[in-house]
């Protein structure tokens, strides 16, 4: 059955080659279609591999049972439908070696191309086709929210989704897509450098299923980043780069706006930050009477030169709850 679906799939890919292409946006010198077909095809290959890289008593280790297997497939299948163009690359690198990593891994990809789906919107001069890409990230969503079941963590431990750029979200991606065809349609927003969080909380070590944060405020938190000129993406076709200034301030990515906090201890491309102390609201709390904080779930983490977003790395996400 498994094998079946897999072939439906891929035949309905290989149909995309004549569809019409996506409707022409502002801002995007004609790379938001092709950043939106990158993101579906990139969940497409990767829930069909996580199914075809582990058996049945892997996923049953987990806790994870054949009708949950059968949503992953369902979900694959889903990307068919989310994709409006032909470009397929077939070539990937997956940083997962267990069901675990695989489960976290999804959650990050489908987090990101979420996020950055919410960032692109507004740029669609086509009221037709925001709404159709809007009906396609609503299931995105759902995606995400299941992947954090399956790793046994609150499933939506925010009150509000943010939103990212172009640029942060194929910086996010690209380092995961190794080749394509040569005939492959461009993507011409920029890759930034890589950005790392050396301590960000191991979600496959937890089974929490409550909604506090996995780290505290005013923890301290480890970054590391590339220095720009590297070669990353398909074939290796695109080079990271910045034009900020001096890394001093990182950036914080969640629910409702921006918050910056000073990056101290800066020694070459590494430096340390501590996590803000903040509500979504004022007076923002649960039932129980526990404060709902600012920065909870996957958050977007990124170095810039100033208290605006000019950045130096990132993003990166950090599991914050």
């Amino acid at each position: 059955m498994r094998s079946f679906a897999i072939s439906i799939a891929a035949a309905a890919l290989t149909d995309l080659a004549h569809a019409a292409p996506a409707a022409s946006s502002f801002g995007t010198n004609g790379s938001l279609p092709n950043l939106g077909l990158y993101q579906e095809l990139i969940e497409l290959d990767l829930f069909h591999n996580g199914l075809a890289k582990f058996s049945a008593e892997d996923f049953q280790n987990e806790g994870l049972n054949a009708d949950d297997m059968y949503l992953l497939q369902f979900m694959a299948d889903q990307e068919v439908g989310h994709a409006t163009a032909i470009a397929i690359c077939s070539d990937y690198s997956y940083p997962f070696e267990t069901v675990r990593e695989f489960l976290q891994f999804s959650e990050f990809v489908t987090r990101f191309g979420e996020a950055g789906t919410y960032g692109f919107l507004e740029h669609l001069n086509s009221r037709d086709a925001a709404q159709i890409v809007l009906q396609a990230v609503t299931t995105e969503a759902r995606q995400e929210m299941i992947f954090r079941q399956f790793e046994g963590i609150f499933p939506m431990p925010f009150w509000f989704n943010p939103a990212i750029t172009q640029s942060m979200q194929w910086t996010l991606m690209a380092p995961y897509i190794v080749g394509c065809p040569d005939d492959n349609a461009r993507v011409e927003f920029q890759n930034f450098p890589a950005l790392n969080i050396t301590n960000n909380p191991n979600v496959t070590q937890l089974t929490s299923n409550s909604t506090p944060a996995l780290h505290d405020p005013g923890e301290t938190i480890y970054l590391e980043w590339e220095s720009p000129g590297k070669s990353v993406g398909p074939n290796n076709s695109y080079v990271t780069n910045t034009t900020a200034g001096d890394p001093k301030f990182i950036a914080w990515i969640s629910q409702l706006n921006v918050t910056y906090t000073p990056l101290t201890n800066i020694s070459g491309n590494s430096g340390h930050t501590t996590q803000p102390n903040l509500t979504i609201y004022s007076q923002s709390k649960y039932t129980d009477g526990s404060t709902a904080p600012l920065i909870n779930g996957t958050v977007f983490v990124l170095v810039t030169d100033d208290d605006t977003i000019h950045v130096v790395a990132g993003p990166a996400a950090y599991f914050s709850g």
